[in-house]
């Protein structure tokens, strides 16, 4: 595992996270792109815990992820099943377990005071946190993508299964797009990956 680990996470972080990872029953996968997630875990039927891990995510993203779904692993073992996935226990549990690694040894300094106002109440994902979220986006490998808050007002963008929106004005929290073909309305988070479409 440590030489797969190294693979994905920065190095100075592989002992912190081979350490917790050392529990009974854990097996960690890493998969291929998933749209929807970054990872996830599960109690499996034969009372084993899988996570899982997207393998396009940059280390200090496949870090982040990794060790809030371990702070799955950790709430449910101490709080017990009936706490809410992303509740204050978990909340509380993944503040904790990332605490060793929000140093300049293993972030960027740029990233660290974004991840210290994130962790103050950390949320379901990091991609709601647009600040965190476009920073964490320039250690990507480089692609086409954009986030539906950088499109134009009124220009055009596609999903990743080829759905063509128009985007319109931003509610509170929310973007309103147009669906192209149905002409639908449906509400984007503004930190949506999408494609310009010309």
């Amino acid at each position: 595992m440590q030489s797969t680990l190294q693979n994905y996470i920065p190095k100075q972080a592989v002992p912190y996270v081979l350490n917790l990872l050392e529990q009974d029953g854990l097996v960690v996968k890493i998969k291929k792109e998933r749209k929807t997630r970054h990872g996830d875990y599960r109690k499996l039927p034969n009372n084993k815990h899988q996570i899982t891990i997207n393998a396009n995510l940059n280390s200090y993203r496949f870090l982040i992820t990794l060790i809030h779904e371990i702070a799955h692993l950790e709430a449910f073992k101490k709080y017990g099943s009936a706490i809410k996935p992303h509740g204050k226990e978990w909340k509380h549990t993944f503040q904790h377990l990332m605490l060793p690694v929000l140093n300049p040894e293993v972030f960027p300094l740029q990233l660290l005071p974004l991840l210290a106002k994130h962790f103050k109440n950390p949320k379901a994902s990091s991609d709601t946190d647009t600040q965190l979220a476009l920073a964490l986006k320039q250690f990507d490998e480089p692609n086409n993508k954009n986030y539906v808050f950088q499109v134009p007002l009124g220009k055009s963008f596609k999903l990743y299964n080829g759905r063509v929106f128009i985007k319109g004005k931003k509610r509170v929290k929310r973007i309103e797009c147009v669906e192209v073909t149905t002409g639908k309305l449906y509400l984007f988070n503004p930190n949506a990956e999408v494609e310009l479409v010309n």
